[in-house]
């Protein structure tokens, strides 16, 4: 069974930028922290997942259909700092050095591509493999899609499936905007149901299934609850409905077209060296000699010259 991997590029990106020390710079001054900590969990996706087909998938703008039906939607998020954004342009570089496509779209955010491509794949037969720490991309869990959550640079994710999700969260794949409608989001400023927590939430899905189902019964609900629930109805819904992704969004890219075919070594190393990321260049070209996935996909060259010492224990999470 083929196996795409679906990569949250942005989430990827902010983890990169706050784990990595601001300090790390080329010689030049550039700032490259946040550039650093994605080529490394590129390293560590790769060899992990063994992908057949990968693809990155990034929000463009704030003109998407929520922002449009919710003025308020993800403001009072702290101000994403100016030299997080500088790095952007290098981390499409580092995409484009591997050949790894990405998609991104000012009507959509990036789990409404993660959703599409995940579902369409499915369709296809294919495995899928969603890395984010998007709890949104929950839904999307099935018997042939997990979601990944990076840890310590992606050496340690934590794998979420139909039943892990059930176990930790009391809820099913399905059962997800419900439960968002319920407690809201605070990431993305959505209120949900005042007063109504995870435990309460997860115990209402379980009895009545949905939210709709919940609605339905509050009859039966006990008054607290109950008076919580129908002060927020109108609220509860429409939390819903934005935090349900879409699933049938047109691929801008192929699936033929996200293979792996084999990764052009020479131009991922040349970008390694420009950037003075000589312990990445090192890691490389060991996992080709060492790794059987990186010794088909990649070409081997000969070893790289000595340059930055961005390898010191600070970064000892992302090498």
């Amino acid at each position: 069974m083929q196996h795409l991997v679906l990569v949250d590029g942005h989430h990827l990106m902010y983890r990169a930028y706050y784990a990595i020390p601001k300090t790390l710079r080329t010689k030049a001054g550039e700032q490259t922290n946040a550039v650093f900590g994605v080529a490394s969990m590129i390293l560590a996706i790769l060899k992990a997942e063994h992908p057949d087909a990968i693809l990155f998938c990034f929000d463009k703008g704030e003109e998407t259909f929520r922002h449009k039906e919710h003025k308020e939607y993800k403001e009072g998020r702290a101000e994403t700092p100016d030299d997080f954004y500088m790095q952007i342009p290098r981390i499409l570089d580092l995409l484009q050095a591997f050949t790894i496509p990405h998609v991104s779209d000012e009507r959509y955010e990036a789990d409404d591509f993660l959703g599409s491509y995940a579902r369409q794949a499915e369709e296809k037969g294919m495995r899928v493999t969603v890395v984010t720490g998007d709890r949104d991309a929950f839904q999307l869990a099935s018997g042939q899609t997990r979601v990944a959550i990076p840890h310590s640079g992606y050496q340690k994710a934590e794998y979420l499936g139909p039943a892990e999700i059930l176990a930790k969260y009391g809820i099913t794949p399905a059962q997800v905007t419900s439960y968002k409608g319920l407690t809201g989001d605070n990431s993305d400023n959505l209120a949900g149901v005042h007063g109504i927590g995870p435990k309460t939430a997860a115990a209402l899905i379980q009895k009545y299934d949905s939210l709709k189902g919940i609605y339905e019964h509050l009859a039966e609900i006990a008054p607290t609850t109950r008076m919580k629930l129908e002060r927020d109805q109108e609220q509860a819904f429409f939390c819903q409905r934005l935090a349900t992704l879409l699933f049938d969004i047109h691929l801008p890219i192929s699936l033929h077209d996200l293979s792996v075919k084999e990764f052009p070594t020479a131009a991922i190393l040349a970008f390694f060296q420009e950037c003075e990321f000589t312990v990445l260049a090192k890691r490389l070209q060991n996992l080709i000699v060492s790794d059987a996935y990186f010794k088909t996909h990649f070409a081997q060259v000969g070893s790289v010259v000595s340059g930055s010492k961005a390898g010191t224990s600070q970064l000892s999470l992302f090498v």
